[in-house]
């Protein structure tokens, strides 16, 4: 459960920990008995290395799937006041040399009050990496890049893309979980062209996607949608069409996980931490569009 309340100032410490993960050999990140998971793997360190008496609870600012990789996921954790008095100096040495190779702490620094990892942020930033054409990825890139037989036209990709920006409900490219909403906000959806050059990445297709928040499977549900544009096996109306569907549309193609990172978590100032989790916790909805004026 992700979900939990704020620390007590005068008992324990609100940390943020930036982390960086290889999402190949986990089984997501919500913590799941009997399987490898990040936040199962995460809260196990921290407690051992403390040695706390009570296991520690970490929350994310985005759940990412099966074999999705991370570079800038966000959490915090809520410690006993004795056990950060560094400001987490302690915590960030014992977790990287205790940790497995593919989950890093990049940082760790008190959270500012009001600070929660899910409810405060305002966006999140994913980039899915794919290879078009005939010729496979770099074998090197295999588990980080999707492939694509056919080549993909990218002006045809980014004008379907950008007819999904804004407000609306996303309903046809999400698994929909009970009582939660899929009204969310596309804030920038665009592909681009790179060399590439790093080892293990070649020439390459980068889709950004940027959004306030995301449901379960919306990102490769999205870069699925307007890959098949791009490819030419469907056309605008296609995606017109299946946008309005308020559930989950099967002619949708879910993009394998291993495209797929997450890049990037923000933030706004301190001072409007509190404002943005009351925000958040607060249901979407959709502006109602008012009646037209019957004829007289």
């Amino acid at each position: 459960m992700d979900d939990v309340s704020p620390p007590d100032p005068d008992r324990t410490v609100r940390l943020r920990l930036d982390l960086g993960y290889h999402g190949a050999e986990f089984t997501g990140w919500a913590e799941q008995p009997g399987l490898r998971t990040v936040q199962g793997e995460l809260q196990r360190w921290i407690t051992s290395v403390l040695r706390l008496t009570e296991p520690a609870r970490v929350v994310c600012a985005g759940r990412t799937d099966a074999g999705v990789h991370a570079r800038g996921q966000v959490v915090h954790v809520d410690l006993p006041a004795a056990t950060a008095t560094d400001d987490g100096a302690t915590l960030l040495r014992r977790l990287n040399r205790a940790l497995p190779d593919d989950l890093v702490v990049i940082g760790v620094r008190p959270a500012p009050p009001g600070f929660d990892a899910r409810f405060a942020a305002d966006w999140r930033q994913y980039c899915y990496r794919v290879v078009d054409g005939p010729i496979r990825p770099d074998p090197l890139g295999r588990q980080v890049v999707a492939h694509v037989r056919e080549s993909i036209d990218l002006d045809r990709l980014n004008a379907a893309a950008a007819t999904l920006l804004g407000l609306r409900d996303f309903g046809a490219f999400c698994r929909r979980r009970e009582g939660a909403t899929t009204i969310r906000t596309l804030l920038e959806f665009s592909g681009r062209r790179v060399a590439g050059d790093a080892p293990g990445f070649g020439p390459m297709i980068e889709l950004t996607v940027r959004a306030d928040a995301f449901c379960h499977s919306m990102v490769r549900s999205l870069v699925g949608a307007v890959i098949t544009v791009g490819t030419g096996r469907r056309d605008l109306d296609w995606l017109t069409t299946i946008t309005g569907n308020p559930a989950r549309d099967p002619s949708v193609p879910v993009m394998p996980a291993q495209g797929l990172t997450l890049e990037y978590v923000h933030y706004p100032p301190d001072d409007q931490l509190a404002a943005r989790v009351n925000e958040a916790r607060s249901t979407r909805s959709l502006p109602v569009t008012p009646s037209p004026e019957p004829r007289p």
